[in-house]
Formats: C-alpha cells, sequence, structure tokens
C-alpha cells in the first residue's frame, strides 16, 4: 500500500492526487484529500478517493503527509496533527512556499522527516517543474518522492538554500513566461494578425522553443545562432530588445521574486 493523506486540496493538492492515479503511481482509494468544505470535493469523492475534513483523523493511516495549504494556515495545521505523527513510519512533504524543513520539524519534532517540494501550476497538465530538497530525510524518502512528483512533470534534487531561488526561477517563472507570450502576440496584432491568430501564433512558437531545448539538450544561444543571419530581421529585432532592457528587466524580476519568496512565510 502507498497511503498518502493530502492535506489543503486546493489546485496543487489536487493535481498531484489525479497525476498519481493517471499515471498508475496509486490507487483513487489509497490518497485521502481533506479540505474545510468537504462539498468542494464531491466529484473527488465519486472518482473513489477519500475525503475528510479532519486533518489528524485523515493521516490516521498514511505513509506520506503532503502539506498543500497556505502558509498563513500552515500553524494551525501542524498544531492540528503533531500530536497524531509517527516519524518511524511517516513523512512529510511540503509544498508550501517560504517554509524550511526546519519550520516544520519546530512544530512537528526533530525526528520527523521533511521534504520540501516546489512545483508550478503546470502541474495541473502534468508539466510542472518541480524542485525538492530535504536536510534530514533519507535517500529512499527522497526517491520516493520524486517518483510520485515525476507523474506530473519533471523533477530536480536542489540544495535547501536554493527553493526560494527555486521559487522564483519556476513558480513565479510560469508568470514570467506567460507574460512574455502574451506581449509576442500583442506585437503580432501591431504588425497585422487578428487577436486570436496572434495569440495561438505565440503560444505555439513559444511551446516550440522550448521543446526544441528539450527535446535536443542545445542551448538556447546555439538555436538563435539558426536563426540570426547577418544584416537579417531576427538580430535585429532581438538586439531593439536588449536595447530596451529585455534580458536585463527578465533577470532582475527573478531576483526580485527570489528575495519575496524568502519572505512569504515569515512575514
Amino acid at each position: 500500500m502507498n497511503n498518502i493523506t493530502i492535506i489543503g486540496s486546493g489546485n496543487i493538492g489536487l493535481s498531484l492526487a489525479r497525476g498519481l492515479v493517471d499515471k498508475a503511481y496509486c490507487h483513487a482509494e489509497e490518497i485521502t484529500l481533506t479540505r474545510r468544505n468537504l462539498k468542494s470535493l464531491s466529484e473527488e469523492a465519486a472518482k473513489g478517493f477519500k475525503v475528510s475534513d479532519n486533518n489528524k483523523a485523515a493521516i490516521y493511516d498514511a505513509d506520506v503527509i503532503v502539506l498543500a495549504v497556505l502558509p498563513q494556515q500552515l500553524k494551525k495545521v501542524l498544531d492540528e496533527i503533531s500530536a497524531a505523527i509517527v516519524p518511524e513510519k511517516q513523512i512529510v512533504v511540503s509544498v508550501i512556499s517560504g517554509v524550511t524543513c526546519a519550520d516544520i520539524r519546530r512544530e512537528l519534532g526533530d525526528h520527523v522527516q521533511v521534504i520540501r517540494v516546489m512545483p508550478n501550476t503546470a502541474i495541473a497538465i502534468g508539466q510542472s517543474m518541480t524542485c525538492i530538497a530535504s536536510d534530514n530525510a533519507a535517500e529512499e524518502q527522497l526517491e520516493r518522492v520524486t517518483r510520485m512528483f515525476e507523474t506530473v512533470g519533471l523533477v530536480v534534487t536542489i540544495n535547501e538554500d536554493l527553493m526560494t531561488s527555486a521559487t522564483a526561477l519556476c513558480a513565479c517563472g510560469i508568470a514570467f513566461f506567460l507574460r512574455s507570450i502574451r506581449a509576442a502576440s500583442q506585437g503580432g496584432v501591431e504588425i497585422g494578425f487578428h487577436a486570436h491568430d496572434a495569440l495561438k501564433m505565440a503560444v505555439q512558437t513559444a511551446k516550440g522553443a522550448a521543446d526544441l531545448l528539450l527535446q535536443t539538450q542545445s542551448h538556447p544561444e546555439r538555436e538563435i545562432d539558426k536563426v540570426t543571419s547577418p544584416k537579417g530581421c531576427t538580430i535585429a529585432g532581438l538586439n531593439e530588445m536588449e536595447h530596451n532592457g529585455f534580458s536585463s528587466a527578465f533577470i532582475k524580476g527573478i531576483k526580485l521574486s527570489a528575495l519575496k519568496a524568502g519572505e512569504l512565510y515569515h512575514d
């Protein structure tokens, strides 16, 4: 059995649950979903997931406990489950921004194995870029959690001190790339396309660029060189963007997001 309890069944929690079942990692009946309002989990209950509004009771049979609540709700949740945790049997996985493994152990006890996980919203379509880290979990538990999150995208293991950086690059980064796609579509409208066509063209072009790098393991500049001919239109456009701070603005945005991500829980 692979019993998993997901505390806080919002977008990330539900996407993970669906991914685990869709990729045959486990069965729906092996996953317990908790939420204060059980009516919002009626669809999941009909699909065979267990549902509960009692966090303490929900972790009783769990091998893996996933914390997927908002940062401001965490203290209350940890207070509820602390007396019921069995450190020898259970592992705690946190997907909460800005919360360290040490923050969680401070409430649950030093012997609890905690793994910190940062997916992004593409988890909803099984395309998350997920980073995981821990300062005390056994290698077999890290491998177990890696397999779990590979059901919903790619996984990279990093040092925990890079977790806020991962939040900025991968979680906030979704918004940054979406905004760049939106800007490209607006440019398309300005040069003559209807809005819906321009957006479709920008989205597919962005997807093609990303897949090109993923599938060929190439470097962006190598692929850029293939498109930029002497005195050509591509290099003219690229240089105009750079003169107006495109790369610099992107880098500065990522740096500021990383700074803010480190303050979320403690603020």
